[in-house]
């Protein structure tokens, strides 16, 4: 006997999922049509010179990332604030490399809970496992290919959301602005720096122009953006 839709969606081994996808999929209309803010804070110790695709350099300087807005869209490393340095841990490194760093978190989420729901419910229902042990082995199986599909779904939109700010409109120009480091960076290592734009302070991923050191706490001026766009290049300010 054929299983009916609803069956197969709220069956033992999809309920979870299909549930998952519901709160999602109401949390993104409540938030467009009332216009309402969910914030959710995750402290991220990120040490990375990374363009969440897999550069991974240890030896880098970062902080605790805030995640301010999870439906907005700045979401990047230019949030990372900090003071220590640290090599990055292996739930970090799935974070940035599957995208949940670099673009809004709840869209990263809800795309990659909606592949594995798609995956689990149509090869459950195509081989009538739904309601078996088999069809749980299926739905845990296909964690993994379902994040595999979603970097590939969601690395497209990076060059979108990378010229939005937090609250959806065109990013400010740091360019020529002055800002104070919040850690000393040389070389190639890499830091944060606070920047006054537009009357409100923002952090920034940065990097000195010439290698030079420049010491925390110290006055840089913002010269020109890196080419894939992650951080900026800073020289020492003389008034």
């Amino acid at each position: 006997m054929d299983a009916t839709l609803t069956e197969v969606l709220f069956s033992e081994v999809n309920i979870v999922l299909s549930i998952l996808l519901i709160i999602l999929i109401l949390y993104w209309v409540v938030t467009m049509i009332g216009g309402i803010d969910f914030d959710l804070d995750i402290d991220v110790d990120v040490d990375v010179d990374v363009d969440a695709d897999v550069d991974l350099d240890t030896g880098l300087e970062g902080g605790n990332m805030d995640f301010e807005d999870v439906s907005n869209v700045e979401v990047t490393k230019e949030n990372v604030v900090g003071k220590r340095r640290k090599p990055l841990k292996g739930w970090q490194i799935f974070l940035i490399y599957f995208n949940f760093v670099g673009l809004p978190f709840m869209f990263t989420f809800t795309c990659w809970i909606f592949i594995w729901w798609l995956m689990t419910t149509l090869t459950t229902a195509l081989t009538m496992t739904y309601d078996s042990v088999f069809g749980f082995a299926i739905m845990l199986i296909a964690f993994f290919p379902a994040l595999i599909v979603n970097k590939l779904f969601t690395t497209p939109f990076k060059g979108f959301f990378r010229h939005l700010n937090k609250d959806g409109d065109v990013a400010v120009d740091y360019l020529g602005r002055k800002a104070t480091l919040l850690s000393s960076i040389s070389g190639e290592k890499m830091g944060n720096a606070e920047v006054l734009a537009d009357g409100n302070s923002m952090s920034i991923y940065v990097k000195s122009l010439t290698g030079e050191p420049l010491t925390y706490g110290s006055t840089v001026l913002i010269i020109k953006h890196s080419e894939d766009q992650n951080f900026y290049l800073v020289q020492n300010y003389n008034d």
